[in-house]
């Protein structure tokens, strides 16, 4: 995966603590509307993430605490929404995983249209119906469903050298030869002073 490929950096945890994994349910909406995720709150199976592409609008709210209760009691993984949120106080007390653009006090219209099931756009990442979704205070990242599990693989290495250089960095042995040699191909030059 490239550093590309998660959620814009806009898109902030809003629960109280926590990381969530599952599969996408996704969700699109006109924004400021929240008919189809109504639905989509119905449908979801337990683990799923609901995946909502709002347009990145927040001008109009278009989840709060009594849909997440819904989408708690359905046993949902978490809820991201490229849009707005309200009632963040309750929200901001929960455990379920909610990612969200930002807030608004203004409700949502409940006018439609809207699409489930499709793929969604949230800035640059696409998230298809099934990817799996993961996401912590960090952010989120949609890995796609055929190579999910080569990604965590590498994931995984990738992390194991990040606490082994971390251990060395700690006990004084950082070796930063590899920033000189990455300048130098780049062509800069260093005088010393």
């Amino acid at each position: 995966m490239s550093r590309h490929a998660g959620a814009p950096g806009s898109l902030r945890a809003m629960h109280r603590e926590g990381a969530m994994a599952g599969p996408a349910l996704t969700v699109s909406v006109r924004p400021g509307d929240n008919l189809m995720l109504h639905k989509a709150l119905v449908m979801a199976q337990p683990g799923d993430v609901i995946v909502v592409d709002a347009g990145g609008a927040l001008e109009n709210a278009i989840m709060g605490e009594l849909m997440l209760a819904r989408g708690v009691q359905s046993g949902i993984a978490g809820v991201v929404i490229h849009g707005a949120i309200r009632d963040s106080e309750s929200i901001g007390k929960q455990d379920t995983p909610v990612f969200a653009s930002g807030l608004s006090h203004r409700g949502p219209y409940k006018d439609g249209p809207g699409e489930i099931g499709f793929p969604v756009t949230l800035g640059t990442m696409i998230v298809n119906p099934g990817d799996l979704v993961v996401g912590d205070r960090d952010g989120v990242l949609a890995l796609p469903r055929e190579t999910a599990a080569e990604i965590l693989e590498r994931a995984w290495k990738k992390n194991a050298a990040e606490e082994k250089q971390l251990k060395a960095t700690l006990a004084g042995q950082y070796d930063g030869s590899w920033i000189d040699e990455a300048l130098k191909q780049r062509g800069c030059a260093f005088v010393a002073s």
